[in-house]
């Protein structure tokens, strides 16, 4: 099975990704993590993401075509798909839909977690994590046993990321809505597109996306 994952930056897409792989042995295909991979891999493939990346360009659609291309062949047939930030327009969409063809696939499922924007912003501007181990906390939602102690380590010091205030989530919000507009009708008309509550309890969102993947939804 094949899936395209859909959602703003703190939507929880990263969580239910890893909950997919690690509940149904599907393997992430994150444009991201593929061009980082890249990067530092001692491939022609590899230099020329280096260059491109290094050069400050933008990577072009065919060398994460050939990515996506070279990860599809590593992967073995019973291995489910999950596409995280490809495709973001519809020439990408024709693409990988050329490129799962290719390799005997096809896309079964769009699945987007749907987020309220106020409280996208509540949730990722309370975030904050402890400077020596990582571990999370929240202003509103999970806050340490001890006030200014780490729950996990017993460090006093925590941190915040510097993007996560409202200005930087809302500019995410309204990049994610032109990036994805042009996609979701080429999926709706397939009648392949699912919508989730991605403000719901983890537990929920993952419940609802197995009954889109098992066909329950």
């Amino acid at each position: 099975m094949n899936i395209i994952l859909l959602g703003p930056p703190g939507a929880g897409k990263g969580t239910q990704a890893e909950r997919l792989v690690t509940g149904r042995g599907m393997i992430q295909l994150s444009t991201g993590d593929m061009l980082r991979a890249a990067r530092k891999a001692d491939t022609p493939l590899g230099h020329q993401v280096a260059a491109v990346m290094d050069s400050g360009a933008l990577v072009s659609d065919e060398i994460v075509s050939a990515l996506i291309d070279d990860k599809l062949g590593s992967m073995s047939d019973d291995q489910g798909a999950i596409f995280d930030g490809y495709p973001r327009t519809a020439a990408q969409a024709e693409s990988l839909d050329g490129l799962l063809a290719a390799h005997g696939r096809e896309l079964q499922h769009v699945i987007e977690l749907q987020v309220d924007e106020d409280a996208l912003v509540e949730r990722i501007t309370g975030r904050f994590s402890c400077a020596n181990c990582g571990a999370n906390y929240h202003d509103k939602f999970k806050q340490p046993k001890q006030a200014d102690t780490c729950d996990v380590c017993g460090e006093h010091a925590f941190k915040r990321r510097p993007d996560d205030n409202e200005a930087t989530v809302r500019t995410r919000m309204e990049e994610y809505r032109a990036k994805t507009a042009p996609i979701l009708p080429i999926y709706e008309a397939r009648g392949i597109v699912s919508r989730v509550d991605g403000m719901a309890d983890m537990d929920h969102v993952t419940a609802a996306i197995a009954a889109v993947l098992d066909g329950r939804s």
